[in-house]
């Protein structure tokens, strides 16, 4: 994180009148994000185990790019939002928190299903917010009008030390299978849907998407899509993933 970053943060926490030393209760936390403000990511991350605390701003979305998402959504009127690769479920709770919408994410890792879960059991958001526990493969999903990516597809391309952890299956085949299946989602999705990527999800947004938002101020771009007219449907095996965004 920069320095701007940090004291940015940091003037933020004492405009609010927050004693920087004194931890935030889930319900304080809570409370500033349906106030559509951003708690310091720490304040809301510290509900998390010690391991998925210290990786938070490696993987998990930043508290202020969901406050800005939730309110893109409550705009647009979307009701259902599905995350693609949704960790430890941070998104989907502070998302959850700052707006209206009901979220699903789908995660491969069992062990951040039951984190995301708890995350969800704390925050009091059980009715809006549910995790799915698989692999994501473009079908069988829930429908859903908006899917959000956070470069859902990247890990697969780290080197072994920069991975979370083991437990998943990770490789350059499958970074390519799971591109072209999230491009072949949003082929077949319905016109009306939305695509709301953090750092993109590594392929090319299909024909038919007009951008419909765009926030280019966070340590990465947030970008919204609304499908105007039905795509071009091309068989997978077609499709080629873009360069991975930095």
């Amino acid at each position: 994180m920069s320095k701007l970053v940090k004291m940015v943060e940091r003037e933020l926490f004492l405009e609010r009148g927050l004693d920087e030393g004194a931890p935030l209760s889930a319900a304080r936390v809570a409370s500033i994000l349906r106030s559509r403000k951003s708690p310091p990511n720490h304040a809301f991350d510290r509900f998390l185990a010690p391991e998925l605390r210290a990786v938070s701003r490696q993987y998990w979305t930043p508290l202020a790019v969901a406050a800005r998402a939730a309110e893109w959504i409550d705009e647009l009127a979307i009701q259902t939002v599905f995350d693609v690769g949704s960790g430890a479920g941070k998104f989907c709770v502070a998302a959850a928190l700052a707006g209206h919408a009901r979220f699903v994410g789908i995660e491969q890792r069992a062990r951040l299903v039951a984190a995301a879960r708890e995350l969800a059991r704390v925050f009091e958001v059980e009715a809006r917010v549910t995790f799915i526990h698989g692999k994501f493969d473009g079908t069988l999903l829930p429908n859903a009008e908006a899917y959000y990516f956070y470069n859902s597809f990247g890990e697969n391309l780290f080197s072994r030390e920069d991975c979370l952890d083991d437990d998943a299956e990770l490789s350059d085949a499958r970074y390519l299978g799971d591109i072209a299946a999230a491009e072949q989602l949003l082929r077949q999705a319905a016109v009306g849907t939305y695509l709301l990527t953090y750092n993109g999800f590594g392929g090319q947004v299909p024909d038919g998407y007009a951008q419909v938002r765009v926030e280019p101020n966070f340590p990465c771009v947030l970008e919204m899509w609304r499908k105007l007219e039905p795509s071009r449907l091309v068989r997978a095996s077609d499709s080629r993933p873009a360069a991975e965004q930095a």
